[in-house]
């Protein structure tokens, strides 16, 4: 929650100051009991209601301006829409390594799964582009509409080459400005499982997309015991770990967020937030309405618990 006039809630003070001065009124009350009551009175005392009674006026008071002073602070609350103008890239790694099968039924197998999951959570209205690159961006779809364009793409990746990731990046940036509208959302989704060993640094480029106001959104796919299987007929696995890292400082520098994933279910699942996030677009409403309607609700029940409980206003 935030709040339009923040100032206001300095007036919180009032309620444990008010508090304090309630309980040193009700101190002070105690020390003239009649000590020697008539019967009557001692009759009234004994068909009086519980002690606690007398002291909700009070409490409705005091939340009464507690829900007032934040009424004039202007509370607002955070809520997500769909959004019809953002556009965004997917950029999927589909080097060599992808083909390890530590995640099931095989790394890239995972990633074109998990990437349509990413599309199905996505308003019809927003511009999704892809990019496969191994050795080289190799294919390619600008931001569209069409979500079945990108569809296309992802299921058309096989493994196989470098990690050229630098490249990639560049060109999802090259696209998301000629397809974005001025001012229009855009975000890069990279999914990868390896360094980087080929074209610019990645991490040079993240930084780019920072000044761009571009987010890059990282998943890096793998677990660190995964093997690709004999290299030749002479050679043994080898080992392909993903680097978390790398991809950890490509989300920050570019002001996003980093993500691991170790099995289908969990990339599916990152995946399926992310599309859910980046398909909508974060507004705030304004709810003063609501705490001033419940401090004067407050104020009329102080107000009316007097009245009932002590025969006079507080």
């Amino acid at each position: 929650m935030t709040f339009g006039s923040p100032l206001w809630l300095c007036a919180l003070a009032l309620v444990p100051a008010g508090l304090a001065l309630y309980i040193r009124a009700r101190r002070r009350a105690s020390r003239y009991a009649v000590r020697f009551p008539a019967v009557s009175t001692l009759r009234a005392a004994v068909a009086a209601g519980p002690s606690w009674e007398r002291h909700l006026p009070a409490a409705f008071a005091l939340a009464a301006v507690a829900l007032l002073a934040i009424a004039l602070a202007r509370p607002h609350v955070p809520y997500r829409v769909a959004t019809n103008d953002a556009s965004l890239m997917l950029v999927i790694d589909h080097s060599g390594s992808m083909a390890a099968d530590d995640v099931q039924p095989s790394r890239l197998a995972a990633a074109d799964a998990a990437a349509n999951t990413f599309i199905d959570q996505l308003p019809g209205s927003v511009r999704v582009g892809a990019i496969g690159f191994g050795s080289s961006p190799d294919v390619v779809q600008a931001p569209v509409t069409n979500h079945s364009a990108a569809r296309a793409v992802v299921d058309e990746l096989s493994a196989g080459g470098g990690t050229d990731t630098g490249d990639a990046l560049e060109l999802a940036l090259q696209l998301l400005h000629g397809a974005s509208p001025k001012h229009a959302p855009a975000a890069i989704v990279l999914l990868s499982d390896g360094a980087a060993n080929a074209g610019p640094d990645p991490v040079t480029v993240g930084r780019q997309a920072a000044r761009d106001r571009i987010p890059i959104y990282t998943v890096a796919l793998g677990t660190p015991g995964g093997v690709l299987g004999n290299a030749g007929p002479f050679g043994g696995p080898v080992a392909v770990p993903p680097d978390p890292q790398l991809m950890q400082e490509i989300a920050q520098v570019s002001g996003a967020r980093a993500f691991n994933a170790q099995s289908a279910d969990e990339l599916s699942s990152i995946y399926k937030r992310l599309g859910s996030q980046l398909g909508t677009v974060g507004r705030r409403r304004e709810i003063t309405f609501a705490f001033a309607i419940a401090g004067l609700v407050a104020l009329l029940a102080a107000a009316a618990g007097s009245v009932r409980w002590s025969g006079r206003l507080p």
